[in-house]
């Protein structure tokens, strides 16, 4: 038996996923690196499986993988998701409720990692804008979906990179201070980890069954780090053979995600992914956070200002547990 810091599986892998036959998720991302990945162990478990996805035309290829793979021709879908924009996110959210009244977990895995500077359509810097506000947005939009189910999971990417990351509640969006691309990602991947543990904390005080887990990858190579690479011949290449030696194939990398979409151990407020190497690699374990991470006064003005900014604000928890 597991203690109460260790997970029940040690060495997980994606044939300890349990049967997920009835199951719904929705992932957003899921249309290559981790996301895909969480889509087709998760579609080979049995679940019904929602990509959402900006780039159509490589959802669609996404698609046609997770549907060739099912073990019993889910009705899996793909629906369009831009999160640089709350309008689309709402309107995503709803093609997303039509699909799927009721949604058992939602995997917030899509991101933008150390790129140039750059606004969303609503005004947010385009990292946080992305990785935060536009997933604080969808999953409030889901709600509904995620509450009709008995258990409902919402998993937050986070990051290794959340540890150098600083909240600065009075200029999330880059106005005065000097912009960095990595400065940038970290306040994102700090932004994620300290979102789940507050939707946790917010869930639990509404009596709601819905459990908010965190996980990270590691040091997975995905094409985020695509953008940090010089335009050099051969460049990329080296650089995702260097990822892979220190770190995680995107397979592995998934593995945290899914341990949190899918386990029966994961409690709400975890924190899961790899542990060695400073979090580089390793099996998933219940991982460590940093003190602004656990800042709960931190999490209180994040909320409200991701409220302020968005309109997002979570009333669905409180009104479906009073009904």
């Amino acid at each position: 038996m597991p203690t109460a810091d260790k997970l029940a599986v040690r060495r997980f892998g994606v044939t300890d996923i349990p049967d997920l036959a009835g199951k719904t998720v929705a992932i957003t991302g899921s249309n290559n690196g981790l996301g895909l990945q969480s889509a087709t162990a998760l579609a080979r478990a049995g679940a019904r499986v929602i990509l959402l996805c900006r780039n159509q035309e490589t959802g669609r290829a996404a698609l046609a993988k997770v549907r060739a793979i099912s073990p019993d021709g889910a009705d899996h879908q793909l629906v369009r998701l831009d999160l640089t924009s709350l309008a689309a996110v709402r309107d995503a959210a709803d093609s997303t409720k039509a699909l799927a009244p009721r949604l058992d977990v939602l995997i917030n895995n899509a991101g933008l990692m150390a790129v140039p500077f750059d606004r969303t359509d609503d005004g947010f810097e385009k990292q946080i804008g992305t990785n935060h506000f536009g997933h604080f947005v969808l999953t409030d939009a889901l709600l509904p979906s995620l509450l009709a189910t008995n258990q409902p999971r919402v998993v937050t990417l986070a990051s290794v990179a959340h540890k150098r990351g600083a909240i600065v509640l009075d200029d999330l969006n880059y106005h005065q201070r000097p912009y960095t691309r990595m400065g940038a990602y970290s306040q994102s991947k700090l932004a994620n980890l300290i979102y789940a543990a507050e939707l946790g904390r917010r869930s639990a005080a509404a009596g709601s069954s819905l459990i908010s887990v965190a996980a990270h990858p590691g040091i997975a190579a995905t094409n985020l780090f695509d953008s940090m690479v010089p335009p050099i011949p051969g460049a990329l290449t080296v650089t995702h053979l260097g990822l892979r030696a220190i770190g995680n194939n995107e397979r592995g990398g998934a593995l945290s995600q899914l341990y949190a979409a899918t386990m029966p151990d994961v409690r709400n407020g975890d924190y899961l992914g790899p542990n060695q190497l400073g979090g580089a690699r390793g099996p998933v374990r219940r991982s460590k956070r940093t003190r602004s991470a656990r800042d709960e006064t931190v999490a209180a003005g994040l909320w409200d200002k991701s409220v302020e900014l968005t309109g997002a604000d979570y009333s669905a928890l409180a009104s479906t547990v009073a009904e």
